[in-house]
């Protein structure tokens, strides 16, 4: 029912805002298509955002917990629903709000359940887990690049990673980014650059895009291949908020192209500074060290010991020349006794030699054949002796032999 009002019989706000309401009441249940633009859960109750992207409008709505918890896949924002809600007008505050009693999802909202539950599947397996990441190297050798060709996201790369390290060598290898086949392809050129061996890190990357353009990237077979890669790789899939699964399998996640630029090749500038750093450190480190070092040096030079040392030196060396001394008086004293003991032993041997016997006048008679006659009946008239003196031998020959008794002269 229409109200009658005019500017001259105006209609209160809360006729007005009743009337709505009664409106609404009237409308009973229906069922809608929206986008889930904001999603709060609490401990009974499920607040929802519902947007129109075509309109740009949205309304806010609520229903059970029990409602979100029975759902086959979760909901999640950003998700495509049909909902069977009945209006509800509160004319206090001139606000909308419905209640949802049915929630299905529906195109993309659907696609993005299947996605969700395709991750969780995957998450179950272990292909996520932290523990499977490899680190990117410090400085690649090589960085393989999978990219649409001619894209923004190759020129970012390029452009960004050469001008942090000059140096750096590319190997890139152009495939579709989106479509039926995208992801065969980026499938055949990782499992390329996974064989390379001048290839040290790999970068997978494509500008922002629907999510029905990014669905070659949470492929399951795609991920499965990137969890088996033995090279690590960087994921530089769209913008901030996109979030395929390979995101999630990479061994890093880059927000965008330009940041896997930044991840996979340090930057020249910084590390020249990094160096005269830690050059300046290590100067400093030596200098005190020196430092520290002489005023040692110096504390030592300064004890008496070390002041003057040849002062003990010249004690030591008098020590020295005493003890050479006599070292010396005592051998020359040990030689003196020894040569007079060789003396007196040779006079002794001297006087105990047969030769000194014969200076005396004794002889000595041998026979030809070197036999010494003991006595005169050893001797025959005829026979030729040698007799032995002092100073030489003289030969003989027997005349007559006369025996004479032991000790006769002596009588």
């Amino acid at each position: 029912m229409a109200l009658d009002t005019s500017p001259e019989n105006p209609a209160p706000l809360r006729v007005v805002s009743a009337a709505i309401g009664q409106w609404l009441g009237r409308l009973g249940t229906v069922w809608v298509e929206a986008q889930v633009a904001e999603l709060t859960l609490r401990q009974d109750r499920v607040y929802l955002t519902l947007r129109d992207p075509l309109a740009d409008m949205s309304v806010q709505a609520s229903c059970s917990r029990r409602l979100l918890d029975a759902m086959t896949v979760p909901l999640t924002e950003g998700a495509r629903v049909v909902a069977h809600v009945r209006p509800s007008y509160y004319d206090r505050r001139g606000s909308l709000s419905l209640y949802v009693d049915v929630l299905r999802p529906v195109g993309l909202g659907e696609l993005l359940a299947r996605l969700e539950q395709r991750r969780r599947l995957l998450a179950a397996e272990g292909l996520f887990a932290a523990e499977r990441k490899m680190p990117l190297p410090f400085l690649p050798r090589g960085v393989g690049l999978v990219t649409g060709r001619g894209s923004a996201a190759e020129r970012d790369v390029l452009e960004v990673a050469r001008r942090r390290w000059p140096g750096v060598r590319f190997r890139v290898e152009h495939t579709l980014v989106q479509g039926r086949d995208a992801a065969l392809q980026v499938i055949e050129a990782l499992r390329r650059l996974d064989a390379d061996v001048d290839v040290d890190v790999i970068v997978v990357a494509r500008g922002g895009g629907s999510m029905e353009d990014l669905l070659p990237f949470s492929d399951e077979g795609l991920v499965r291949v990137v969890a088996a890669l033995r090279t690590p790789l960087v994921s530089a899939i769209g913008h901030e908020p996109d979030n395929p699964i390979l995101d999630l399998v990479a061994d890093v996640r880059a927000a965008t192209p330009t940041d896997a630029a930044k991840q996979v090749v340090p930057d020249v500038t910084e590390e020249l500074a990094g160096v005269r750093q830690a050059r300046d450190r290590a100067r400093r480190a030596v200098a005190g060290h020196i430092a520290g070092e002489t005023r040692q040096l110096a504390t030592l030079r300064s004890r008496p010991a070390l002041g003057a040392p040849h002062a003990g030196l010249d004690a030591r060396r008098e020590a020295l020349h005493a003890m050479r001394d006599r070292a010396r008086r005592t051998l020359s004293h040990r030689l003196d006794r020894a040569a007079d003991e060789v003396g007196h032993q040779r006079a002794r041997a001297r006087a105990l030699s047969p030769l000194a016997t014969l200076r005396r006048g004794y002889a000595v008679v041998q026979t030809q054949s070197g036999h010494v006659l003991a006595g005169a009946a050893a001797a025959a008239a005829g026979d030729t002796l040698s007799v032995r003196l002092h100073d030489g031998r003289v030969g003989v020959r027997v005349e007559t032999v006369t025996s004479e008794p032991p000790g006769g002269d002596d009588e």
